[in-house]
């Protein structure tokens, strides 16, 4: 199988994940593969039931939950054409004829509005998996996951554009915001991770992985456990905006935080500095959700805050 890396692009205003393969077999044998649900076993990262006609429903069930979701199938055209919805999502395999083989062109239509965008990096990294181990099923070989998935999804989430930050103009300033991924982990988890077990007050300083070294900070100005933390920060020793930290979870699309720095108009030139060293924060509080806790990469603020500066000119 040529491996090629995903892509993301908007159609019809959703996020599409494009992805391509060419398989040294057949397009029978390949579309066996992609709609039975025996085959789909070895490499879907759900157990599907459906019986094989436009407008069937779907049934999918992951391994260990008690839980089913649904879909119904949109598409069935052999060997070619197969697609359904799945949730808010839509799934669809294209089978072209490729000289002795066949291509693979597989595009996941992504629900959930701007949520869905932001998981499109670990969707992009568990399909990459999950088209590996198609590969295997095919060729009659055992699948191997792969040790690093966190990296994958960082790599991807970086292409992608999904870890930067963005600038708005409010009424007396600007707005600083960042909204990331941080998969499936509970709420509670993510706030214990930032709080290292401090217990946020009214009045206090903010726990330090509220924070960063960059963004001098003052006191907290409201605290909703587990999900919202908001406090000061400080120019020469003045209050001169806010920082807010809010966790959600979406049961069909994960757990995210949005953070914001609220910029006065005066202060507009340290909204680069701000930008690249939010981005970093968010990167380490990342991959330590997933457990995998780093320190910060020496010089990556730097790298970002020239970015952001040629962004915002």
């Amino acid at each position: 199988m040529e491996e090629r890396q995903a892509t993301l692009r908007t159609v019809g205003g959703r996020p599409v994940l494009r992805f391509e393969r060419r398989l040294a077999h057949s397009p029978e044998k390949v579309w066996k593969a992609v709609t039975d649900p025996a085959e789909m076993a070895h490499w879907f990262p759900a157990a599907v039931e459906a019986e094989a006609a436009v407008g069937a429903a779907m049934r999918f069930t992951f391994e260990g939950e008690n839980r089913s979701t649904d879909g119904h199938i949109l598409e069935l055209d052999p060997p070619k054409v197969f697609a359904f919805r799945w949730n808010e999502d839509v799934l669809r395999f294209e089978i072209l004829p490729d000289g002795p083989g066949c291509r693979l062109v597989f595009t996941h239509t992504l629900g959930g509005g701007w949520t869905g965008r932001l998981a499109a990096g670990r969707n992009a990294a568990g399909w990459d998996v999950c088209l590996t181990a198609l590969l295997a099923r095919l060729d009659g070989e055992p699948s191997m996951r792969p040790s690093d998935m966190v990296g994958r999804i960082e790599a991807y989430t970086e292409t992608f554009g999904l870890a930067e930050g963005e600038t708005r103009e409010t009424g007396d300033g600007h707005l600083v915001r960042f909204a990331r991924d941080l998969m499936w982990r509970p709420v509670e988890e993510v706030w214990a991770v930032l709080t290292e077990g401090d217990v946020p007050t009214p009045g206090a300083e903010p726990p330090s992985r509220f924070t960063n070294q960059y963004v001098p900070t003052g006191q907290v100005t409201e605290v909703r456990v587990p999900g919202v933390l908001e406090y000061e920060w400080h120019q020469d020793g003045e209050p001169a905006g806010r920082v807010r930290w809010e966790l959600a979870h979406d049961p069909g699309q994960g757990t995210r935080v949005v953070l914001t720095q609220t910029v006065p108009a005066r202060l507009a030139g340290l909204r680069t500095t701000a930008l690249a060293a939010w981005q970093t924060h968010l990167e380490l509080l990342f991959a330590a959700v997933q457990g995998e806790p780093r320190c910060r990469p020496e010089g990556r603020v730097e790298e970002l805050r020239k970015l952001y500066e040629e962004r915002l000119g």
